[in-house]
């Protein structure tokens, strides 16, 4: 299943320093939890999105609400949640893996249906709602090379695209782990 966390941050002042302990501390944290299998983490290039998405593969609901993962981060925000605003979390089934998006590409999304993904020449994966917020009901997420984006301005209406904050990290793969530390 596809976890996802969507929010944008209030204070410029701060916002750098919460991307280093989103991107440093909490992602190899959450990894770490039984049950996470990759993470990665996004800045919206495109508008009328949450800045920030965040994108996770893991076995299930039950992952969210156990004790690792309340342990090792889950929804530990304390120190900014003051500044966490347009926050949401999804969890999606359709995809048991999330796709990893590398330095030359891009993540494409669309909670509007496919076909905004295909004119581009995409190849979009499916996802539906199954548990919290359930909103969108339905999205879909595409690799897209940088050197064939089209202008982000003149995106089709509610295509949304993401730049990578840092490397997808995957559970078994120690290495990416500690390069993230």
């Amino acid at each position: 299943m596809i976890y996802t966390v969507e929010c944008s941050f209030a204070d410029p002042g701060s916002e750098a320093e919460w991307n280093d302990f989103y991107s440093l501390d909490k992602l190899p944290a959450l990894i770490s939890v039984n049950g996470f299998h990759t993470s990665q983490r996004f800045k919206a290039l495109s508008r009328g999105c949450p800045v920030y998405l965040a994108i996770h593969s893991i076995d299930g609901l039950d992952v969210l609400t156990g004790e690792e993962y309340r342990q090792k981060g889950g929804g530990n925000f304390a120190r900014w949640q003051q500044h966490i605003t347009d926050w949401h979390r999804n969890l999606y089934g359709g995809v048991d893996r999330a796709p990893a998006i590398g330095e030359g590409e891009y993540l494409a999304s669309s909670a509007k249906g496919p076909e905004p993904l295909i004119r581009l020449g995409l190849t979009p994966y499916a996802m539906h709602a199954v548990a919290m917020e359930k909103f969108p009901e339905y999205r879909w997420l595409a690799k897209l090379e940088r050197t064939k984006t089209p202008d982000i301005e003149h995106l089709p209406e509610d295509v949304h695209v993401y730049a990578p904050m840092t490397t997808q990290l995957t559970s078994d793969d120690d290495a990416a782990f500690e390069k993230a530390r």
